[in-house]
């Protein structure tokens, strides 16, 4: 059975958007999944001095664990229209290890936030950057104003979750080809 790797690129401890990469990861129907977390990866601020120093340990542990799923399933926290810093730094350090971040594997991509947009424009943004960099198969879901949307562990509103089920299912396929 084929596995892929959940995760939210956020640090926070109460993560909407990790709540949401589980949800979605738990309505798989024929692959299973592991969950990380950005908090158990500690890391210099990229730059090339650090860079020139050594790449940290905890950078090239999170990129090997890359290697070894079918594909992924991430949840983008939005802070100023982008990703969160936390998540900006891990995916520094991994594309200087290995360029090809995703493996040329399919990506469910989404995010969520308390407003409206649901995280749309740092989904833009990895839309743009992350085809380039090795998802082969990018599938995007976007769950708005989240607090409203989503109680006791799961969406309420059905046409949200009408829609995000047809995307696991495009991503679902993708990993079982």
């Amino acid at each position: 059975m084929k596995k892929i790797l959940t995760f939210a690129g956020s640090t926070s401890s109460t993560s909407i958007n990790k709540k949401l990469a589980i949800f979605a990861a738990e309505n798989l129907e024929n692959t299973q999944f592991d969950v990380i977390d950005l908090r158990d990866f500690t890391l210099p601020i990229y730059s090339e001095d650090e860079h020139k120093k050594a790449i940290p340990e905890d950078a090239k542990k999170f990129t090997s664990l890359l290697d070894n799923y079918d594909g992924f399933i991430l949840s983008l926290a939005e802070h100023n229209g982008s990703y969160a810093s936390a998540f900006k730094n891990i995916f520094d350090w991994s594309s200087v290890i290995e360029g090809n971040v995703f493996r040329d594997k399919p990506l469910l991509l989404m995010a969520t936030s308390p407003g409206e947009r649901g995280g749309l424009s740092v989904l833009e943004t990895a839309i743009a950057r992350f085809s380039r960099q090795g998802a082969k198969e990018l599938i995007s879901f976007s769950l708005p104003s989240f607090q409203d949307n989503f109680k006791e562990g799961k969406i309420t509103n059905t046409e949200l979750l009408t829609l995000l089920k047809e995307q696991i299912s495009k991503f679902e396929n993708a990993i079982n080809q």
